[in-house]
């Protein structure tokens, strides 16, 4: 294991033990190197590796301390990361939402409130029938993060805004690219709605399965070769 490596499971160490908890600040450099039995080069290479996947919070003149560890936060290296996705694996991160935000959707469907529920619909109605690719696509993203966020769970509703990197791109293309697909998707954001307002998990499940599995079928005949020399599509 490299001298950092070691460093950085000592503090997590630290961390999963209780020794430190969130919010608490870290002994100065010399106190802490000393009591891991560490360097202070490779103490401070892995207090810098951990602060950028927020988990400690370095404060220039004041210390180091440990991050909330809310799950938002320490999944938003995952949003970084899906943003670098590669086109090959473009279907795989969709497959996942696949998963995910179905059972999202059907959770909220029982835990949603009146005032969540108006808010979705005052939405919909204001983008009306024509909106641009670019307001369809904000729209999107807000109403399934709405719609997550309701679900109650911070880990679920953080992974799915993780992986809405590629199919941002994939909206925008689909909405460029299909005849009818604003129409179609406003179609389905208004069937989930409906869904959610009876209070019907299993056709919330139905609704969001049928709009993820769309941009993931999308997806896959744009990355089909088209010849026996094609190349797969690009997105985005």
């Amino acid at each position: 294991m490299a001298v950092t490596d070691e460093a950085i499971e000592r503090i997590k160490g630290m961390i999963v033990s209780g020794a430190l908890r969130p919010g608490d600040r870290l002994p100065k450099e010399s106190e802490l190197a000393a009591e891991l039995g560490l360097s202070r080069s490779s103490l401070r290479e892995a207090v810098r590796a951990l602060s950028l996947i927020r988990v400690l919070d370095v404060r220039q003149g004041d210390g180091t301390y440990v991050t909330s560890l809310d799950p938002q936060l320490l999944l938003e290296a995952l949003g970084f990361a899906v943003d670098f996705h590669r086109d090959d694996t473009a279907l795989e991160f969709v497959a996942v939402r696949r998963v995910l935000e179905p059972a999202a959707t059907a959770l909220a469907a029982s835990r949603i409130t009146d005032a969540g529920l108006d808010a979705l619909t005052g939405r919909l109605e204001a983008l009306g029938e024509q909106p641009s690719v670019e307001q369809l696509v904000a729209a999107d993203l807000e109403f399934h993060r709405s719609v997550a966020g309701a679900a109650g769970n911070a880990v679920l509703c953080s992974l799915l805004e993780g992986l809405s990197g590629p199919a941002t791109r994939a909206r925008i293309w689909r909405g460029l690219v299909l005849e009818d697909a604003v129409g179609r998707t406003l179609d389905e954001h208004r069937a989930i709605l409906a869904a959610l307002r009876a209070r019907d998990a299993e056709a919330a499940r139905s609704w969001a399965t049928v709009h993820v599995a769309g941009v993931e079928q999308w997806l896959r005949s744009a990355a089909r070769p088209t010849g026996p020399e094609a190349a797969p599509g690009r997105i985005g």
